[in-house]
């Protein structure tokens, strides 16, 4: 099979909606990331969060298994912190190996709901070093 997706992803755009119409887990506002491991290996993923006006928060650890697909709700990580609601953050998505990344909202706060997906923005790795750089 040939090799797909990237180790490094960046989602510029997150905000988890504090409020639903409904309670039901399927209908409440999320915000997500779904990975797709094509690969033979588990792979470890590390999530660090961007806000802007507090000190980034990370890393949160998630398994993609081996030829598997992963939807993780930005809702269900605690550690090292919960994901503030009602709060603009950027995340940046560091994996073992390559995988790809979409991400997707589900805002529920009225009965006329919204679904946003695109694929996150596979982020070369990139020397910060400007030694041999010229003006």
């Amino acid at each position: 099979m040939r090799k797909i997706g990237c180790t490094v992803w960046a989602i510029p755009e997150g905000y988890i909606p504090g409020s639903s119409v409904s309670d039901a887990h399927d209908l409440v506002s999320h915000e997500a990331a779904c990975f797709l491991n094509p690969g033979d290996r588990d792979v470890e993923v590390k999530i660090t969060l961007f806000f802007e006006a507090r000190e980034p928060v990370g890393p949160y650890l998630v398994t993609v298994p081996a030829k598997r697909t992963l939807h993780m709700r930005f809702n269900d990580l605690t550690d090292p912190a919960p994901v503030p609601r009602d709060t603009s953050y950027a995340s940046l998505i560091e994996a073992s190996a390559p995988v790809v990344v979409q991400h997707t909202r589900l805002d529920s706060r009225q009965p006329a709901m919204a679904l946003l997906t695109t694929i996150a923005f596979p982020a070369a790795q990139t020397s910060t070093s400007t030694e041999g750089a010229q003006a």
